[in-house]
């Protein structure tokens, strides 16, 4: 059956990455029609909103959503449009899965993470005040209803995918009642999943960790700031956020996308990567139930970079970005 998509192209390079997706999509016979709406600087120059009422509606009806690369405005008072929209949507779980791909300068050669990050409150809540001149504050929110929600989102995928451990990392030696609250839910939500193993980890030893013995972590589960964090530390372990795809998942609502960001100054010159979202495609793939499509869009990815004639320019190859989606065509 054909599902309806929300289609965000984005600004910078979005609309070349999303047209490359698009084209790969179609070839794999993917039963998705999809629906464009613009959001972002795009929009912003059309209505005066950085997030239109359509896109809104358009959400509300679809439930899930391909989005690309936005740019939201530097001063003005704009928030973050990504932070506005999982907001609005409670799209709580932020999912990174970050693993070494064939072809790919990197690091290492054997890391394959999954990253579930709490996606609601924590210091990106935004509650923060200005208490007197040179002073300001900023309210940590941790709620043990959110971090035990997080919590069996981490053990139910990795249930599902079939691993074996989750990592809670954290800071509660110091943060005693947030990180504190946040361990504490996790540890007690552990106990109805005891096929997995529960390990626990301090945020500074687990970035050190993370450079030195990546094989050794599976899911990690965390909050909102660390988990920003990581996520971008272990796609510079894989690549680069090039390669980073991400999904942002609630009760009802689903919005996939890439982990970079617009890129303006490639823009409209046909060589950006459109590796992250195609593999963020794939991840709504999943989703809707059409992992077989989304398996065999993967595989041909790989079978691409693979073949050193088949690269993009950002990883010592010559294609441009349609000519890269062509080839992922050819190998399909």
């Amino acid at each position: 059956m054909t599902r309806k998509i929300t289609l965000v192209p984005g600004d910078g390079i979005g609309p070349e990455i999303t047209q490359a997706v698009k084209t790969i999509f179609a070839a794999a016979h993917a039963q998705i029609e999809w629906e464009e709406i613009d959001v972002g600087l795009q929009s912003y120059e059309l209505s005066g909103n950085l997030i239109p009422e359509t896109f809104i509606t358009s959400i509300k009806t679809n439930k899930v959503a391909l989005k690309g690369p936005t740019t939201t405005p530097v001063g003005g008072g704009h928030r973050s449009i990504n932070v506005t929209i999982r907001q609005q949507f409670d799209l709580y779980a932020n999912i990174r899965p970050l693993k070494s791909l064939p072809g790919v300068p990197s690091k290492f050669d054997n890391i394959d993470i999954i990253i579930v990050r709490e996606n609601s409150e924590d210091l990106y809540k935004g509650i923060e005040y200005k208490v007197s001149e040179g002073v300001a504050q900023g309210i940590k929110l941790i709620t043990s209803a959110a971090s035990e929600r997080i919590g069996h989102h981490a053990f139910k995928l990795a249930r599902k995918m079939q691993r074996k451990k989750v990592t809670v990392v954290h800071k509660a030696n110091i943060m005693k009642y947030t990180d504190g609250l946040f361990l504490e839910s996790i540890r007690r939500i552990s106990s109805q999943y005891s096929d997995i193993e529960l390990t626990e980890m301090i945020i500074d030893n687990c970035c050190m960790q993370l450079v030195l013995r990546p094989e050794q972590f599976d899911v990690i589960v965390t909050e909102n700031l660390y988990g920003d964090i990581l996520s971008d530390l272990v796609a510079g372990l894989v690549g680069g956020l090039g390669f980073a795809a991400g999904s942002n998942i609630g009760e009802t609502n689903a919005i996939f996308e890439a982990a970079h960001g617009s890129a303006p100054d490639i823009a409209n010159k046909g060589i950006a990567n459109p590796t992250a979202m195609l593999l963020s495609g794939c991840m709504l793939l999943d989703h809707i139930d059409q992992d077989i499509v989304a398996q065999r869009v993967r595989k041909a990815l790989f079978q691409t970079l693979k073949d050193p004639n088949s690269r993009t320019k950002d990883i010592n190859g010559t294609l441009g970005t349609a000519e890269f989606a062509e080839q992922i065509v050819k190998n399909l």
